[in-house]
C-alpha cells in the first residue's frame, strides 16, 4: 500500500454524555500522513453537553459533569470542527456510529468518504471471534506508546484506530482495493456496486 496515495484522512472518534441520541462531550480528529498519525496537527474538542452526562457515560470514559462544566457548548465550537474536517475522508471504528452522531451536529457536513475499521477488519482478519477495538489491540499489537489520555476517551481510541487502520490497509495493493473493503454500503464512498451490462 502506497500510503502517499493517499485522499486527505482523518481518524475521528466522539464521546457522548449517554442519552439517547447523545449529545457530545468530546470529539477527536487525528490526520494521517505518510502512513503515520499525526499529532502536531491533531485536534480534539471538548464540549458541555445540553443534557447531564448520565453516571454510565461517566464510568465509560471518565468525564464528568464538573469536568465539562466551563467548556463551550457545541454551538460554540460547531464551525471549528466542521471547518478542521471540511470534506476530508474519515475514519472510525464502528464508523456508522461516529458518522450519524457527527452528521446530527453538522448538518451541512458531508465527508468525501468514511472508512470503517471494524468493517475493515473482519475483511482482514476472518477468523477472529471479536471485532472490539479493544480486541483488535489486542491481536494487531500496535504501538499505543504515544497514545493521548486513556482508553475510551476519543483521543485515545482515534490514535489507536489510526494505528490499526495502518497495520491492515499495509495488506492491500491500492486505495480502492481498501475502500471496496473498509467502506460500508450506504456510507459516502461506497463503491457503486457494478451494473449488469446491458445490449442497448
Amino acid at each position: 500500500m502506497i500510503f502517499r496515495t493517499w485522499p486527505a484522512l482523518l481518524v475521528v472518534d466522539v464521546e457522548g454524555n449517554g442519552t439517547t441520541p447523545p449529545d457530545l462531550v468530546e470529539v477527536a480528529a487525528l490526520p494521517i500522513r505518510d502512513g503515520r498519525p499525526d499529532k502536531t496537527t491533531a485536534k480534539a474538542w471538548l464540549t458541555r453537553p445540553n443534557r447531564p452526562v448520565t453516571s454510565f457515560a461517566t464510568r465509560v470514559h471518565g468525564l464528568s459533569n464538573d469536568d465539562l462544566a466551563d467548556k463551550p457548548a457545541w454551538v460554540e465550537i460547531a464551525g471549528q470542527v466542521h471547518a478542521f474536517m471540511s470534506s476530508a475522508w474519515i475514519c472510525a471504528h464502528n464508523a456508522h456510529t461516529d458518522y450519524r452522531v457527527l452528521s446530527a451536529h453538522l448538518p451541512t457536513w458531508a465527508p468525501a468518504g468514511v472508512l470503517d475499521t471494524l468493517r475493515l477488519a473482519k475483511a482482514t482478519f476472518p477468523d477472529l471471534s471479536k471485532y472490539s477495538l479493544d480486541a483488535l489491540i489486542e491481536h494487531v499489537q500496535p504501538d499505543l506508546s504515544e497514545a493521548p489520555a486513556q482508553r475510551h476517551r476519543a483521543t485515545f481510541d482515534a490514535f489507536a484506530t489510526a494505528q490499526l487502520l495502518i497495520a491492515m490497509a499495509s495488506r492491500y495493493e491500492t486505495w480502492d482495493q481498501l475502500v471496496a473493503a473498509a467502506v460500508p454500503p450506504g456510507l459516502p464512498g461506497a463503491p457503486e456496486p457494478e451494473k449488469d451490462p446491458t445490449l442497448w
